[in-house]
């Protein structure tokens, strides 16, 4: 006599159907379409959160970029500034603090423009 392991698979089943809610017609109802839909999804996810990751940093680097280009500086130049003053500030942090305070930004840069000079 064979054993089907029943139980096993209709917990497998279970579990790719239940992470296909939301999907239209048989990808949410039957579970060879489900496994697939939700397989291709899964590698698109883990793909996008690191593109996420890359898509950010590019964001920052311009927005830091368009309020150092307004004091009349490059983004390169201000980067090379930071670093030669050792200020440790992120990427990130520079860019909320260049939309969120740009007077603070402004003195940020003047600051450091006087300790080279």
């Amino acid at each position: 006599m064979r054993i089907k392991g029943g139980l096993q698979t209709k917990k497998r089943h279970k579990k790719y159907l239940s992470m296909a809610k939301g999907y239209r017609a048989g990808r949410r109802t039957l579970y060879r379409s489900a496994r697939e839909g939700v397989e291709r999804a899964l590698c698109f996810a883990f793909r996008d959160r690191k593109a996420r990751k890359r898509e950010m940093r590019a964001l920052w680097i311009t927005r830091i970029s368009a309020a150092a280009k307004e004091i009349g500086l490059s983004y390169s130049k201000l980067i090379g500034q930071l670093k030669d003053a050792k200020v440790e500030i992120n990427r990130k942090m520079l860019s909320e603090l260049a939309i969120a305070d740009p007077q603070g930004f402004a003195g940020l840069v003047q600051s450091l423009q006087r300790t080279e000079g």
